[in-house]
C-alpha cells in the first residue's frame, strides 16, 4: 500500500512504521500472524492490524512502540537500497528547484534505488528513467511500486544517457550521475525551450565542470546551491540547536533551455 495511505485502520499487506521508546524507526510490512523482532521487544503484526494509525503498541518486553503509517521521506531512507539515496532535504529542493508539476514529462538519469523517482511520481509527473544498471533499475521499479502502489506512469530503460536521448520536447531532464557535463548537449536537443535541466552533484569540482559546458550552450538563469539542515532540542526551558545537523550532501545545479544562446550582456544567471 502506497507510503502515507489511510485513513481507515492499519491492514495487512500494508507498511508502517514503528517507533521504539528511544526513536528508532523500523519499516515493516504488516502480515497475518508474523512477529517483528528487535532487541527492544517483539511486535507481534497482529496487535497492530485494525488499529488506527497513531496507536502504541506494546511488545513482548512491554515496551511501548508508536505505529504510523510512512511519510514519503520515512520510506526514502528505510526501503531496500543499492546505490546511495538523495536525502528528503534535497528531494524536496528538488521539486522546488525543477518546477515540477503534475503532467510534466521529465526524464531522468541515474535512477538508482528509485528516491527520486517516487518523489517525482507522487507529485504527478511522467517519469522515464535511464539507468546502467539492470540490478539498480530492477530496485527502483520495486520500491516505485511499494512506495507508490502500481499504475504510476514510470518506466525506466537499461542504456547510457551520454549516448543520447531519444525523446523529444521533454519538459524537465533531472540527472544523478557523476559526469552530468556528457548530458549536456543530448539534454539541449531533448529539452523543449523553456524546460529546466537540473544536476545533484556531491563535489565542488563536478559542478564547477558542469557549468563550465553550461555556459558553452543555450542555456540561460543557471544556479547552483546546497542545502543545509539543523533540527532543534527542545525540552522545557532547555532550547537550542542539536548536536548534529545534515550538512552537506549535494549541490543542486539549474538552467533553463533557451530558445537561442545568451548573448553577451544578457541575463543569464538569476538576479538578486
Amino acid at each position: 500500500m502506497p507510503a502515507g495511505a489511510g485513513p481507515g485502520p492499519l491492514a495487512a499487506g500494508e507498511r508502517v512504521l514503528l517507533i521504539d521508546p528511544k526513536g528508532r524507526r523500523y519499516l515493516v510490512t504488516l502480515h497475518r500472524g508474523a512477529s517483528f523482532h528487535t532487541h527492544a521487544g517483539i511486535v507481534a503484526h497482529d496487535e497492530v492490524i485494525g488499529h488506527p494509525e497513531g496507536s502504541t503498541i506494546a511488545g513482548s518486553t512491554g515496551r511501548a512502540f508508536l505505529v504510523l503509517r510512512p511519510t514519503l521521506a520515512d520510506a526514502v531512507l528505510k526501503m531496500p537500497r543499492g546505490a546511495q539515496v538523495i536525502y528528503p532535504k534535497d528531494l524536496g529542493a528538488i521539486l522546488l528547484a525543477a518546477d515540477i508539476a503534475p503532467g510534466q514529462r521529465v526524464l531522468e538519469a541515474g535512477v538508482g534505488s528509485g528516491a527520486l523517482s517516487m518523489t517525482l511520481l507522487r507529485v504527478g509527473a511522467r517519469v522515464i528513467g535511464y539507468e546502467l544498471r539492470e540490478d539498480f533499475a530492477a530496485r527502483a521499479r520495486a520500491n516505485v511500486e511499494a512506495v507508490l502502489g502500481p499504475g504510476v506512469d514510470y518506466r525506466v530503460e537499461l542504456r547510457d544517457v551520454t549516448s543520447g536521448i531519444d525523446e523529444r520536447d521533454l519538459d524537465r531532464v533531472v540527472l544523478d550521475l557523476p559526469e552530468p557535463w556528457r548530458v549536456v548537449p543530448h539534454a539541449s536537443a531533448a529539452l523543449r525551450p523553456g524546460g529546466i535541466l537540473l544536476a545533484y552533484l556531491p563535489t565542488v569540482n563536478q559542478f564547477a565542470q558542469l557549468r563550465a559546458e553550461l555556459d558553452r550552450g543555450p542555456w540561460g538563469l543557471c544556479e547552483t546551491v546546497e542545502i543545509l539542515r539543523r533540527t532543534w532540542h527542545v525540552e522545557a526551558r532547555s532550547v537550542r540547536p542539536d548536536h548534529r545537523m545534515v550538512g552537506h550532501t549535494g549541490f543542486l545545479t539549474t538552467a533553463r533551455r533557451l530558445a537561442d544562446p545568451p548573448s553577451a550582456g544578457g541575463p543569464v544567471s538569476p538576479a538578486r
